[in-house]
């Protein structure tokens, strides 16, 4: 439930868009624009292009939604010093009745929108005062944990990141945690949750509860509010189910899936990490927001998740400045770093997603309304801000599927000497036909190089996905009409999985798995281990060596 609440000189308050705080079903759904309160009826009023100011001394009290956009404040107008404040954070940075098609942003024309957009079940921040403390013990690694709560009706577990201590000691490699993408993600309502899902998670005694049946906590940004209008909003001020250890998404169909994404598929990189004694601390994607690159100062390696798909331009600007100063990064995912968020001090625990012009998305902004309210920004895919993640990570999205998998074989290129060490103690050219993500280190959502995207010249693709299923498609924004891909070549060319390694002039190297679903197969026959596993473990231990040592013998 949204709302705004106006404290009026008699201490009485006026209460837009809910009878009451907290109902749940005297709410308004609906845009609100000008509203006030007038010393006498006008039939006429408003008229198209009339603003509260010029209704004189006929008004009494009235609020510009126009103003302050970015923030939780409206404005009174009339003398009587009503300001208010929102409540669960209703739509801001929508277009009103003035609205001509002039003006793109509500920065450059904030009349055109003074309108919010209030929800039923929009949630913010539920407010829930604190409980209890929880000192972290001084000395306490590194790393991802989970609080575990009981009670006589339950039990919980809350997860928490500990960073490395400021002044050190560090670890050299850095597992950055995709957490904007857990936060859009997250209370992914499906519809998915049925009988053979719910009996798997009794069975393997996985996270019991989930979204479909908790509507209360708020859903996701890919959800729709109940006038099927997108959720633009996402917040980490609330329970967020799917981030929990042991949570299912899918009925995994695969020999030896596990059906789980997000958070807890990430779960299978850090176990790997500990499994082959790689030392490791874990930064988020809030604190290298805030902190930049001077947070990466200290480590040499920095490893992502498996789907780092919702970005800033200060996360962006971070990895590129760690890489171009000689720092190694690992993309071991697929479709990353793809949507562009708004975010905004004021609401630390919130973000924004405006899924404006194109892509593989659940809902599409509504005309006049691409430009975040958190920070004024444009919003939509990073490639139409001209930052296609080519040009950070070597690959960028490029075919979905359904939740299945298949592999990888090695390219004539991965021979070559500066990479073939990548594949040292495998024999195979086929590899990754196995895993805990829908059974192969290949699938679900892929990524390819593209020199005209951005793929810097000199990067080698050294293996390529095989086997995907019928069901893989290239993405709209690729395509042109007749359907061929826009460089003109056939659309079955970009259904695929890439590969590929790139050493920088200073030093500084990038290798990108290019698919979601490969940090699954670094267990294999029930330990970590395995061709994948060998991989990984080959190029994260050359990226360790002293930036002076060559990477290539």
């Amino acid at each position: 439930m949204s709302a705004v609440d106006a404290l009026m000189p008699n201490r009485g308050i006026v209460r837009l868009a809910a009878a009451r705080p907290g109902a749940q079903d005297e709410n308004f759904n609906g845009k609100v624009e000008d509203p006030a309160i007038l010393a006498s009826f006008r039939a006429d009023w408003p008229r198209p292009l009339e603003t509260l100011r010029e209704l004189g001394n006929r008004l009494i009290c009235g609020w510009d939604l126009g103003t302050a956009i970015d923030t939780q404040q409206i404005a009174s107008v009339g003398g009587q010093d009503c300001n208010g404040t929102l409540f669960n954070l209703p739509m801001r940075g929508v277009v009103g009745a003035r609205w001509t098609g002039a003006e793109q942003s509500w920065r450059h024309a904030p009349a055109h929108y003074a309108a919010i957009k209030f929800h039923e079940d929009d949630l913010g921040d539920c407010g829930w005062g604190p409980s209890f403390e929880f000192a972290v013990p001084e000395g306490l690694k590194s790393g991802s944990y989970a609080l575990h709560l009981s009670c006589e009706d339950g039990e919980d577990w809350l997860p928490f990141y500990v960073l490395a201590p400021r002044n050190g000691p560090h670890a050299k490699v850095a597992f950055l945690a995709p957490t904007f993408t857990y936060q859009a993600y997250g209370n992914h309502a499906i519809g998915w949750t049925d009988d053979v899902l719910r009996a798997r998670m009794v069975e393997w005694g996985a996270y019991p509860h989930t979204p479909d049946d908790f509507p209360i906590y708020g859903r996701c940004t890919y959800n729709h509010h109940p006038d099927g209008s997108g959720i633009a909003y996402a917040s980490r001020a609330r329970p967020m189910l799917t981030m929990r250890p042991g949570f299912l998404t899918f009925t995994d169909r695969a020999e030896g899936g596990s059906g789980v994404r997000h958070y807890a598929s990430d779960s299978h990189l850090l176990g790997w990490l500990e499994a082959r004694q790689i030392e490791f601390d874990v930064i988020t994607d809030e604190d290298l927001h805030e902190e930049g690159a001077a947070l990466l100062a200290q480590y040499r390696v920095v490893l992502t998740g498996g789907h780092p798909e919702y970005h800033t331009a200060e996360t962006l600007d971070a990895l590129q400045a760690h890489v171009l100063r000689g720092g190694r990064l690992c993309y071991l995912g697929g479709n990353g770093f793809y949507w562009r968020i708004g975010r905004n001090p004021a609401l630390p625990w919130a973000i924004e997603v405006r899924r404006a012009e194109n892509g593989v998305r659940a809902w599409a902004a509504e005309p006049g309304e691409y430009y975040h309210a958190l920070d004024g920004k444009f919003g939509g895919l990073w490639k139409r801000n001209r930052r296609d993640p080519q040009q950070l990570v070597l690959t960028g999205f490029s075919t979905q599927g359904r939740y299945e998998s298949a592999w990888f074989r090695r390219t004539e290129e991965s021979q070559y000497p500066a990479v073939s060490w990548i594949f040292e103690g495998l024999d195979d050219q086929l590899f990754g036909d196995y895993g805990l993500n829908s059974g192969g280190a290949a699938g679900y959502e892929l990524d390819r190089a593209d020199m005209r995207l951005g793929t810097p010249d000199g990067a080698v693709v050294i293996a390529r996905s095989e086997g995907l299923q019928a069901g893989f498609l290239p993405l709209m924004e690729d395509m042109r009409f007749p359907p061929q891909a826009l460089t003109g070549e056939d659309a079955g060319t970009l259904v695929r999985g890439d590969m590929t390694y790139f050493v920088t002039e200073c030093g500084g190297a990038v290798f990108a798995a290019s698919s979601i679903s490969f940090n699954g197969s670094l267990w294999h026959d029930g330990a970590f281990g395995g061709p994948v596993s060998r991989i990984l473990e080959n190029v994260v231990r050359r990226f360790l060596r002293d930036p002076n040592e060559p990477l290539a013998e």
